[in-house]
Parts: C-alpha cells; sequence; structure tokens
C-alpha cells in the first residue's frame, strides 16, 4: 500500500449541497428542453418526472450507504464491500472513463457555447475546436487542476461562488418566460404526439438521465466531509428534490414560450430550431438582456461541473487503487494537503486525453451516459447485499421499505440503460465482458487475501449474466434493435431480467461484507 496520508474533513452541508446541485446543473438544462421536446412532445414533462423519481430512490440508497461508510470513492467500494474485488474492479474501469470523459464533456461544451461570443475558438459548423479553442479547453482544465491541487476548501469555495450564478439564471428564465406562456402549445399537435416510446427515448435519447447524474460525486467525497452521517442524507435528498422541481418547470416555460407558428410542423425537427433553447427563444422574444445571461450561464455551468469532475475522478481512482485491482501508488494521499495528487495527476492526464478531436465524439457522449446508468445500478444491489452480509453495520440513515426500493430502483435503472439503445449497449457490455475474462486471466496478480477468487467469480456471475442478457435483449429490441421484441414487450422483458438479476445478486452476495481496510480519514 502506498503511503497514506490523511483526507481533511473541512466540506460542510452547504458546500456538499452545492457539489450535488453543481454537478447536476452542467450542460444538461441548456441543451435538455429542445430535445425532450423532440422525442416526446409536451409529454416530455414526464420524461423529466421519470428521471426525478429514480434519481429520488437511487439517493435513498445512496444516503444509507454513505452515512454507513462514508469512503472516498464511495460508488466504487460499496460493491467490493458487498461482492469482492472483481465486481469493483469491473465497475471502477466504466467509471474512472465516464467520469473523466465527462470533464472534457463539459469543457468542450463550454468551448462551444463560448464561440457564441468568440467565433475563432471554432472551426466550423460540427463544433469541432480550432487550435486556439483546444489550448482555451487546455487551459480551462489545467485551471481546474490548480484549483483541486492544494486542498479541497479551495475548490468548495470556487464551486460555491460558480453556484449561485449557475441558479440565478435558470431562475431568471423561468420567471421571465412564465410570462410569455401559451397553454394551446401544449395541446396544439396533441399532448404526447409520440407516445410512450417517446417518453422513454426522452429519457436518455433526449439528455434527461444524463441531466441529472450529479448524485456520485457527493459520495466520492465523503470521506472529507463533516458529520456524514447527518450532512450526505441532506445534500443528497435536498439536491434531488430541487433539481426536479427546476427542470420541470424550465420544460414547462419552453413549451409554453414557442410561437406557435414555429409549432406549424408539429415537434418533430423543434431541436434543430433551438440549438440552444433558452438562448434562442429570447431572442426570439426579443429579450436579448435574457440571451446574454443565458450564453454566460451555459459557459460557467459545464465548466463548474467539469471542476467538480476533477474532484470527484481522483477519489474514484483512490478507491479503485484500495481495492487492490489498480496501481498501489493511485491510493497515496498528500500529508499536508490531504489530496491524491498522484489520481489527481491522472485524472488530469485522462480528462485532456478525452478533448483529442475523435471522429465518434457523440457516441462516446452516449456510452459515457451509458457507463454512468450502469454505474448508479449497482447502488441498490450494493446496498440490498450489505443488509444480508453486514446486519450489524451501524445505518445512521437506514431506508425503510429497502426490500421493495432497492429492487424496484434497479429495475428503472436497468430501463434507462436500456433505453440508451442498441448503439450504446453494443459498445459497453462486450468491453465488461472482456474485462471480467482478462481478470480471471491474470488469476495470479489479482487480489485475493480478503476474499478467493472462487468466491470473485461466484459472487460476480449475475453481472455477467446481466451483461449477456441485456445484449440479446437490447439486439431484438425497439430500441436501436431488430425490432424483433415490439414495445412493451422488451420494456417487460428488460424489467424481468433485472428483477432475476437482482435476486440473484442477493443470493450469490459475500458471505460476510468484504470491509477489512484501515479507514480513509478521521
Amino acid at each position: 500500500m502506498a503511503e497514506q496520508g490523511k483526507f481533511k474533513k473541512e466540506l460542510n452541508t452547504t458546500d456538499l449541497t452545492f457539489v450535488a446541485l453543481g454537478a447536476i446543473f452542467g450542460s444538461g438544462w441548456l441543451f435538455g428542453a429542445s430535445y425532450v421536446a423532440q422525442y416526446a412532445g409536451p409529454a416530455g414533462i414526464f420524461s423529466w418526472i421519470i428521471g426525478g423519481i429514480t434519481v429520488f430512490f437511487l439517493g435513498l440508497v445512496y444516503c444509507e450507504l454513505g452515512a454507513a461508510l462514508p469512503k472516498a470513492g464511495g460508488i466504487i467500494r460499496f460493491p467490493v464491500f458487498s461482492h469482492g474485488e472483481l465486481v469493483g474492479y469491473l465497475l471502477a474501469s466504466l467509471t474512472v472513463i465516464a467520469f473523466s470523459s465527462l470533464i472534457a464533456i463539459e469543457v468542450v461544451a463550454a468551448r462551444q457555447y463560448a464561440a457564441a461570443w468568440l467565433p475563432w475558438l471554432t472551426a466550423d459548423a460540427s463544433g469541432s475546436p480550432t487550435l486556439a479553442g483546444w489550448i482555451a479547453q487546455l487551459l480551462l482544465t489545467v485551471f481546474f487542476f490548480v484549483i483541486n491541487y492544494n486542498g479541497v476548501k479551495s475548490f468548495a469555495i470556487a464551486n460555491n461562488i460558480i453556484s449561485l450564478f449557475k441558479f440565478v439564471v435558470p431562475a431568471l428564465v423561468m420567471v421571465v418566460l412564465m410570462y410569455y406562456f401559451k397553454p394551446e402549445n401544449l395541446t396544439s399537435h396533441g399532448f404526447a404526439p409520440f407516445g410512450s416510446h417517446g417518453v422513454q427515448m426522452a429519457v436518455t435519447a433526449g439528455g434527461v438521465i444524463f441531466a441529472y447524474l450529479g448524485l456520485t460525486p457527493v459520495v466520492s467525497v465523503a470521506s472529507e466531509v463533516k458529520n456524514p452521517q447527518r450532512t450526505i442524507p441532506i445534500a443528497l435528498l435536498l439536491s434531488i428534490v430541487l433539481s426536479t422541481i427546476i427542470y420541470i418547470v424550465l420544460q414547462l416555460v419552453f413549451l409554453g414560450s414557442i410561437p406557435p407558428d414555429m409549432l406549424s410542423e408539429g415537434w418533430g425537427s423543434i431541436a434543430a430550431k433551438f440549438s440552444l433553447p433558452y438562448h434562442d427563444i429570447a431572442l426570439l422574444l426579443g429579450l436579448g438582456w435574457l440571451g446574454i445571461l443565458v450564453v454566460a450561464d451555459a459557459v460557467i455551468s459545464p465548466a463548474g461541473t467539469g471542476n467538480i469532475y476533477m474532484v470527484a475522478t481522483p477519489r474514484v481512482i483512490y478507491a479503485w487503487s484500495r481495492s487492490g485491482t489498480f496501481f498501489d501508488r493511485f491510493s497515496a494521499v498528500d500529508k499536508k494537503s490531504g489530496i491524491p495528487r498522484p489520481a489527481l495527476w491522472l485524472t488530469l492526464a485522462l480528462s485532456i486525453f478525452w478533448t483529442m478531436p475523435f471522429p465518434s465524439w457523440k457516441e462516446l457522449i452516449n456510452v459515457v451516459s451509458g457507463a454512468l446508468c450502469l454505474s448508479y445500478a449497482l447502488a441498490p444491489i450494493a446496498c440490498g447485499a450489505l443488509r444480508i452480509n453486514a446486519p450489524d453495520l451501524p445505518r445512521p440513515f437506514r431506508v425503510r421499505g429497502l426490500e421493495i426500493i432497492s429492487p424496484l430502483t434497479f429495475i428503472i435503472a436497468s430501463l434507462i440503460v436500456y433505453w440508451s439503445g442498441w448503439s450504446v449497449i453494443c459498445w459497453l457490455f462486450p468491453i465488461e465482458i472482456v474485462l471480467f475474462v482478462a481478470y480471471i486471466l491474470a488469476s495470479q496478480k489479482v487480489p485475493t487475501q480478503h476474499v478467493s477468487l472462487q468466491q470473485q467469480i461466484k459472487s460476480s456471475l449475475w453481472l455477467v449474466g446481466y451483461y449477456i442478457m441485456t445484449l440479446i435483449i437490447s439486439y431484438l429490441g425497439s430500441f436501436g434493435g431488430k425490432g424483433i421484441l415490439t414495445a412493451p414487450w422488451d420494456v417487460v422483458a428488460m424489467g424481468l431480467v433485472a428483477l432475476v438479476c437482482y435476486y440473484w445478486a442477493m443470493k450469490t452476495c459475500l458471505p460476510t461484507a468484504n470491509i477489512t481496510e484501515a479507514p480513509d480519514a478521521d
């Protein structure tokens, strides 16, 4: 084990709530409204409700896990505790890629929106950066690195300041656009012109779930939180409720403030007319000042979220290293600053790498969203299993009705993964299966001092089965698949697979929870 310093407990309830809200309010709210409207019409409001309910249930699960086991990079370590190092390894590999990619995605979004004022940052209509634009992205990424290098408190101060501005602008948008609200827009082409399929598609392809994915940074910094047993549940639940209300109202005012003549062709082409929804509609309504504020927020919001993931990603890398399935060097914490600096350096390198001009950038974003959904899906599995193999673990926040909430949450999260479509799943799950085989082939080098390799494999086969069955349903299904398994039977089949795999995971969890490592810091 690398030399271990101590994390510094410097984050209070306000800091942690702003971390959660700041992570949620990135680039998602800025472009989501038009895509949701295009996929689902006015019924897209239900897409935001589905997303909010899902994240609320996940939040309850994370409240129990985070309060009971306030560990740095907890999203990785909870499955290690419940099912062993192999499951943690499979989840960690995806999560590190997804988190570091999110830094790049948000930095690129900030640069693209800044091009409204500084057009020389972007080369063409595709949004690719010029050399100056790429250097601007690099400098912004390095700036996040510098903020986080000397201590978590300097990050918290910067994040709180950014977050205040991030929420003032959406509040102004909601108030001002309500004045221009036209109720007839909600029914002129039918409230749900694309049916339930459109509502489901909007949850993933419309960016709803991407916009909500901000819970894990809270758990990732748990070792640096004052009174985590109280602070983590308050921050998580407060941020979820507030964000759900704000997203629903923002979607509603967008739908109602569109000039009726722009709906002559229906909702199917609305995203092309409003590429930056609230900026474009502000200009149409003659509200130039509001458009300027939206562009300013469109630069600051993604940048703030990128900064939050610059904090979260090193803690995930640290947790991966602590589990014994990644290089030991990355478990080191600097004694003076309390920062896992080797992991922070790796995060910087990865986030810069992802800003390179990949030809399949849009596909990368979709895969990242799918990876994040999958990482969230394992939380209810870990929570339910720890009730079985760690029944005496002190739980300051104990979820009532977990025997219902936990499998239900896993089913909903699995449906969201399925709704992301075959083009995402055909990349994501085969990679995980290859990693599973690679782990077994490297059996001489994997950690077995706490859990035998045989037990690790037994406790992870449910996940491999879940991957294979989801691949089959997605290939046959109606979300980018062959369409052989039509709606609603594909959704029913996915729900049944999730339910079976949930109880399979409960049956094959570790006999005794693998909570054997030393505490991070006190």
